[in-house]
């Protein structure tokens, strides 16, 4: 699966979670620009493992702090 099919693919994951209608690039921040919490980031990281077949590690999710650097760790973890 290439990078673009992975981004597409998630960005139809994020929309019911993207409660304030933000306009997502690779720049925006959950935290910041889509005011996830941390129960909103649990569910959402398990539909994008369940979603794509994956583990996100705890360690990974604490490096993610953008909707591009989620992008490229599905990406990479797919490809593992």
């Amino acid at each position: 699966m290439t990078e673009a099919e992975v981004d597409e693919r998630i960005r139809g994951q994020i929309e019911p979670f993207n409660k304030k209608g933000v306009a997502i690039t690779n720049e925006t921040t959950f935290a910041k620009d889509l005011e996830f919490d941390s129960l909103t980031v649990m569910d959402f990281v398990a539909e994008i493992e369940d979603e794509f077949d994956i583990i996100i590690s705890m360690n990974q999710q604490a490096e993610i702090e953008n909707y591009g650097q989620l992008v490229s760790a599905v990406h990479k973890l797919q490809d593992s």
